[in-house]
């Protein structure tokens, strides 16, 4: 007799159908939706995903991750914040909470392995190593969003959907009748839910909207800010500084509680460090080429990986690109295959000594 497989389950249709499909396949299926405690309290979510898979005989078991979502994710999302950084919480989640201690709750109930809805797909090589690549699907391809996951933890994932477009899942879904307990996509700061960053800085983490002054990249002063975290880098609008051309943020200095603005060319960076690097396939030996996501939804650009050390690296663009913003993660591909990720520390304005002209 086989070990169960185990699902997180959100009531959205991805994972309905991935369930599904894991049911098809698999056949001993069980669910398991996890709470955050920033749950919406007037909406009975839990019982009606419970519902839900009911109609596909497969269990639901409510595990409470209260204490581990705000320590892992809340957290750091505010301490983030705190330092001028853009945090993104969703890669955090992924590693630290659904393959962290979802998936630890998963195997406490049987299960050899925990799947999701993501678009994304796993391999394996000759030496039995488990990567990372990019889902089919390349409107909602999620890769970005697991770069953190380790060898070991994608070992023991499963992404049904890999090879599924959105509108394959959304077809099956109206021919089966899965009719999702929420229609809303999943967003990357599901804790708050307003999508009002401020206020929830404000009063839920306690942390003062304290103005300052707003500078240029040449150290003029052209107005006063209303708290550094309302900003982030590239942004234009809600500068509020009239001038002959527009201000984008440049920067954000915590230590003097200044924002630093500057117009469209000071956006670009010819490159920049990337900190605490969770290498997929292994460290690489020397400097490599890949591709490189500096966001969700930027286009994977050409770029020079120099390693420094076991966790760190440089990485040099073919071309300069804009609002590189500590923080974020810097994803690297290989054409569709993952090598890892990184978080942005800071970006090079000044290109690689001796690379010559990009």
């Amino acid at each position: 007799m086989t070990n169960p497989v185990a699902i997180a389950v959100s009531g959205g249709v991805d994972s309905l159908v991935a369930a599904y499909l894991l049911k098809q396949h698999h056949g001993d299926v069980i669910g398991l939706h996890f709470l955050t405690g920033y749950e919406d309290p007037s909406e009975s979510l839990a019982a009606a995903v419970a519902d839900r898979f009911a109609q596909m005989d497969i269990p639901i078991i409510i595990v409470d991750l209260c204490a581990a979502f705000k320590t892992h994710v809340v957290n750091y999302f505010v301490a983030a914040y705190r330092g001028g950084q853009t945090p993104n919480p969703c890669l955090v989640c992924n590693v630290r909470i659904k393959f962290g201690a979802l998936l630890d709750a998963a195997q406490k109930h049987g299960a050899s392995r925990l799947a999701t809805g993501h678009y994304a797909c796993i391999t394996k090589d000759p030496c039995g190593r488990y990567g990372l690549k990019k889902g089919i699907d390349t409107a909602k391809d999620q890769s970005y969003f697991l770069s953190r996951l380790t060898s070991d933890q994608l070992s023991r994932a499963c992404f049904p959907l890999g090879t599924w477009t959105k509108g394959r899942v959304r077809a099956l879904a109206a021919e089966k009748k899965l009719f999702p307990v929420t229609r809303k996509e999943s967003q990357d700061v599901c804790f708050i839910r307003d999508g009002n960053y401020a206020h929830f800085l404000e009063k839920e983490a306690g942390i003062p909207a304290i103005p300052g002054d707003i500078v240029t990249v040449r150290g003029d002063f052209v107005g006063r800010h209303k708290g550094l975290y309302h900003y982030t880098i590239g942004q234009r609008r809600g500068i509020n500084c009239p001038a002959a051309r527009a201000y984008y943020v440049i920067d954000l200095n915590p230590l003097e509680n200044q924002l630093i603005v500057g117009h469209t060319e000071d956006l670009q960076a010819a490159g920049c460090q990337v900190a605490d690097i969770n290498w997929i396939s292994g460290v690489p030996e020397k400097a490599v080429t890949a591709l490189v996501r500096l966001r969700y939804r930027h286009t994977a650009v050409p770029a020079t990986l120099m390693p420094m050390g076991e966790n760190s690296a440089q990485v040099w663009f073919d071309t300069p690109q804009n609002a590189v913003t500590p923080g974020q993660a810097a994803v690297f591909y290989r054409e569709e295959a993952v090598l890892g990720s990184g978080w942005i520390v800071s970006s090079f304005k000044d290109p690689c000594p001796g690379s010559g002209p990009r």
